[in-house]
């Protein structure tokens, strides 16, 4: 069996000793690049390997394409090789921030054809409070892994064209992951201009969580999703937040909802900024 969405502590512990596993720390903090690193080391899922988001699962910004663009294809790739990652794998990541990170590296193991890859509901919390095992230190890398990526899949994203021209489009809606405030423009301590794309709706990635940290139920998150939605097609459906990470949060939890197809945007609200001629708005 394999699992595409997400994996329960239990799930995973039972797993924990079988071949063909590879468990992915994503652990990270905006506010401290360097805090996730030095969390995996003091303790992590026994067997986890360490990815970083600003180096492994991002690419290089130039000002212009957001804080966070999307890494490399075949540099990923060539990433999940050394970690042992071949074809026929189950990816399991987690973080310890409720899975944003964690997220983006699912999302970005899809867009590279992956499918068998799922989140650890609940995250490092949960196996924590679950008492199953911690290590510390960095893990040995096990033999080159046999995964290989083509052209990653394109039809999952979309550009900044393809925003603005949704922006009036009656049968498109884009949906913000950020914090209401963010949203609304009152306050933003990452990007430089505050606000939003015109005609988005906001569903902070927060809201996926139920109060232990662990997602909320597919029908509960079904039922929050359609209200949001207000008819929109999933696949009609432009995910965005700041930098594009927030944002797979919502597209893991529209998955585990049985709402498939929406696209990211992955340069979000810190690309769309770049450009003056692109319109916002505040309030």
């Amino acid at each position: 069996m394999s699992y595409t969405c997400l994996i329960s502590v239990e799930d995973l512990a039972s797993r924990a000793d079988e071949l063909g596993l590879v468990i992915i720390d994503c652990s990270f903090s905006l506010a401290d690049p360097g805090a996730g690193l030095e969390e995996y080391l003091a303790g992590h899922i026994p067997g986890a390997q360490y990815l970083n988001l600003e180096h492994d699962l991002s690419s290089l910004s130039d000002g212009r394409n957001g804080r966070h663009p999307l890494p490399d294809a075949q540099m990923l790739a060539a990433t999940l090789r050394r970690f042992g990652l071949n074809r026929d794998d189950q990816v399991v990541a987690y973080d310890a921030s409720g899975g944003p990170f964690a997220a983006r590296a699912w999302w970005l193991l899809r867009w590279l054809g992956h499918p068998a890859v799922a989140v650890l509901d609940g995250g490092r919390k949960a196996w924590a409070e679950a008492g199953q095992p911690f290590e510390q230190g960095e893990y040995s890398e096990p033999p080159i892994g046999d995964f290989e990526t083509a052209e990653p899949n394109q039809l999952m994203t979309v550009d900044a064209v393809d925003v603005l021209a949704s922006i009036d489009a009656s049968d498109s809606l884009i949906l913000d992951a950020r914090t209401a405030k963010r949203f609304r423009g009152e306050a933003d301590p990452l990007d430089p201009i505050p606000g939003r794309i015109p005609s988005a709706v906001n569903r902070f990635y927060g809201d996926n969580l139920a109060a232990d940290g662990r997602f909320k139920s597919p029908s509960i998150l079904a039922d929050e999703f359609a209200a949001t939605l207000n008819g929109t097609a999933p696949a009609d459906v432009i995910l965005q937040c700041g930098s594009g990470v927030t944002a797979c949060h919502n597209a893991l939890a529209m998955e585990a909802a049985g709402l498939r197809g929406a696209r990211l945007y992955p340069g979000s609200w810190s690309e769309w900024i770049a450009d003056p001629d692109r319109p916002r708005i505040r309030g």
